[in-house]
């Protein structure tokens, strides 16, 4: 399974840019663009400030795509 996040669509929903929100946070662009492509899941510490930055649920966020690879 692996580890999708709605993360792009709610940032660009609110009008905040990739830089802004690294700024925000203390991460790179980088690393923000990273995670919005499913090529790098957050620590559990980056994933909660995720979650308290956008204050929405987890699952709001982050959710498992459980569809099996055969």
């Amino acid at each position: 399974m692996k580890v999708i996040n709605n993360i792009r669509e709610i940032r660009l929903k609110r009008g905040i840019t990739q830089v802004q929100m690294a700024q925000d946070l203390q991460i790179t662009r980088q690393t923000i663009n990273a995670i919005e492509k499913n090529k790098y899941n957050p620590s559990l510490e980056l994933a909660l400030k995720l979650i308290k930055y956008f204050d929405l649920p987890t699952e709001d966020l982050f959710y498992l795509d459980e569809t099996r690879e055969e």
